[in-house]
């Protein structure tokens, strides 16, 4: 079965970006299947996007990614915190 990285991999090769570009977005950056079935549908929504389109996309999900990471953890914290606060250490 094929991975979504496969999956991003082989459509930015379909859209005829270089060997090396796609195998950077598809398996060092975009490599869990949540940034890359984001990729994935910004590809499908726009047809013929610019290398440097592609790359700010990128940024923009890892970006969006990493503040979800936070506000979980956050949100962990805090839960930790009200535990305390009701249950005593």
């Amino acid at each position: 079965m094929e991975s979504r990285s496969d999956e991003l991999y082989h459509v930015l090769c379909e859209k005829g970006y270089p060997d090396d570009f796609c195998k950077e977005i598809a398996y060092r950056q975009m490599n869990t299947d949540y940034t890359a079935t984001r990729m994935l549908g910004y590809l499908y929504r726009v047809s013929n996007p610019r290398p440097e389109d592609v790359v700010d996309e990128m940024l923009a999900i890892l970006i969006d990614r990493e503040a979800i990471i936070k506000k979980k953890e956050l949100e962990h914290a805090q839960a930790t915190i009200n535990h305390v606060y009701r249950e005593g250490l």
